[in-house]
């Protein structure tokens, strides 16, 4: 149309058709007139390819300082940034108009192109079925997860086979260790039924290396020990070159975006339990899983068996129980039932949890615990193993070094303190013990809970007496029954009836079974 410039896909069109028609067809077709094939005729360039490159309008504001100044800074700090220079050129020529900012890094950005320094350079990688599985931790803190009201602080391990992109997401509530590590990965090769070759991760601590010399070749030992159970080659990326384990370094993001929908989605960020957490964070990568179904089928069929069982996946110590009742692992302080104390237990510690033997019997499952700073350790404190004595002796609670994790629920602690506030600090350790010991006794934990806390919002101070009442179970009546005996005379008919037929049977000769 007249007014409107022809363009590059118009002059192929064109070009086109010409092949096989006059040059009025081919321009009718293309949309433009006889003129203009001609004038394509006798020029058959693009016209994107005969647009004179439009000059500057204006004096370039950079000129003066470029080459004596900029190309300079720029070839002595090679990863300064644009700001960085442009600042330095303001100190040094204050009359500069600091909107230059886009003309500064568009200019450095290109001199950079011709004349910086080489750039690292990836090399994109073909990953052949059941070859490769790829273990690492990330934080998932800021997804401000909690479990009954308490913030959760923890990470994720996270196993992905290169290939077919299978994913498994164990919660991990402490750092970066052994167990970790040998938990998740164990769980992840079992949910998928079967064993790549090789198994990668960055410099972890829990395989490759520890703080303590002495520490660093047993740790090693025991990786190189699960690796040989499972028959993979381990190897890792280079240290600090996190693009080597690009694998499962993006799938992080992609993971942790996934779960931040799904919370978002759930309308709450809080669980009941740890259970609960779990459970959700494997229906996520469940899901993802489903979307790749068919590779992760194609996959499996490449993937080496499992061996017959799982190896060890717990650190193991032998800790005695001392007078207080309980024991310290690695600066925590952990209750045991007291008819324990005196006697060594033999104590396998997982990341979550500790399963504590006397001997070869079972005793006791503990929270595991971690110390609340550097300075300062921990406490994982049940109030069931300790309530017998504290009974005898209510004054140890007052200052008690774990009275504040002794308390199973805060409404328990609100109470000691609202006795204590009356200022007879006697009365309130005597009925504070007496509050969890009817909380032990009537299995009524939270119940007694909900309880106090109903007093103490009324402005009421619990008692422990009207408490034991209300608790107490309602006895129920005893229903009356009432038993009608049969006349004795039924018996007789019943003798009559049963002679009538043996007669009958006997006349008509047959046989009664015995």
């Amino acid at each position: 149309m007249p007014g409107l410039h022809i363009s590059d896909h118009q002059t192929r069109l064109y070009m086109s058709y010409r092949q096989t028609q006059t040059v009025e067809a081919a321009a009718a077709k293309a949309g433009f007139s006889g003129a203009t094939g001609y004038r394509i005729e006798a020029d058959p360039r693009l016209p994107s390819q005969k647009r004179v490159p439009r000059g500057r309008r204006r004096p370039d504001p950079l000129e003066p300082y470029w080459e004596a100044e900029v190309v300079p800074m720029l070839s002595a700090a090679p990863g300064v940034r644009a700001i960085g220079v442009l600042d330095e050129l303001r100190r040094r020529h204050p009359e500069l108009n600091p909107n230059m900012r886009r003309t500064l890094e568009r200019r450095i950005s290109a001199w950079r192109a011709l004349h910086g320094p080489e750039q690292e350079v990836i090399f994109r990688q073909e990953h052949e079925p059941g070859r490769l599985g790829l273990s690492d931790f990330t934080d998932t803190t800021a997804l401000g997860v909690s479990i009954g009201g308490v913030a959760l602080d923890h990470r994720l391990y996270h196993f992905r086979l290169a290939f077919s992109g299978f994913e498994h997401a164990h919660v991990v509530l402490g750092g970066e260790s052994f167990v970790a590590l040998a938990e998740g990965l164990q769980n992840a090769l079992w949910a998928l039924g079967g064993v790549p070759k090789e198994h990668r991760s960055d410099s972890l601590s829990a395989a490759f290396r520890n703080l303590a010399a002495d520490a660093r070749h047993d740790l090693t030992q025991r990786y190189c020990g699960l690796m040989r159970h499972y028959g993979m080659a381990p190897s890792r990326n280079n240290a600090g070159i996190a693009h080597e384990n690009g694998s499962i370094e993006s799938a992080h993001g992609h993971l942790k975006k996934a779960l931040q929908d799904a919370l978002l989605l759930r309308g709450s960020r809080d669980f009941g339990d740890l259970d609960a957490y779990r459970a959700f964070v494997d229906q996520i990568v469940g899901r993802r899983n489903a979307n790749n179904r068919k590779r992760i089928a194609l996959e499996r069929a490449a993937l080496a068996a499992l061996p017959p069982r799982r190896t060890t996946d717990f650190e193991e110590k032998i800790i005695p129980v001392t007078s207080s009742g309980g024991f310290i692992l690695r600066r925590v302080f952990y209750t045991v039932p007291s008819r324990l104390i005196g006697h060594r237990l033999r104590v396998r510690i997982f990341d979550d949890r500790l399963e504590c033997f006397l001997g070869a019997t079972p005793v006791a499952t503990l929270r595991r615990g971690r110390p609340l700073s550097d300075n300062k350790g921990g406490h994982v404190v049940d109030y069931r193993h300790v309530i017998h004595a504290l009974r005898r002796k209510p004054m140890a609670l007052l200052n008690l070094v774990y009275r504040d994790q002794l308390f199973p629920r805060p409404a328990y602690a609100r109470a000691f303190e609202a006795w204590r506030s009356h200022g007879d600090d006697r009365r309130a350790c005597k009925l504070t013990v007496a509050l969890l010991a009817l909380a032990h006794e009537c299995a009524g934990e939270a119940e007694l809970a909900s309880l106090i806390g109903a007093d103490l919002d009324a402005g009421r101070l619990p008692d422990p007496a009207a408490l034991r009442q209300r608790l107490r179970p309602q006895q129920a009546a005893v229903p009356a029954v009432a038993v009608e005996l049969a006349p004795l005379a039924i018996y007789d008919e019943l003798a009559a009836v049963d002679a009538t037929a043996s007669a009958f049977t006997a006349e008509a000769g047959l046989e009664v079974a015995p």
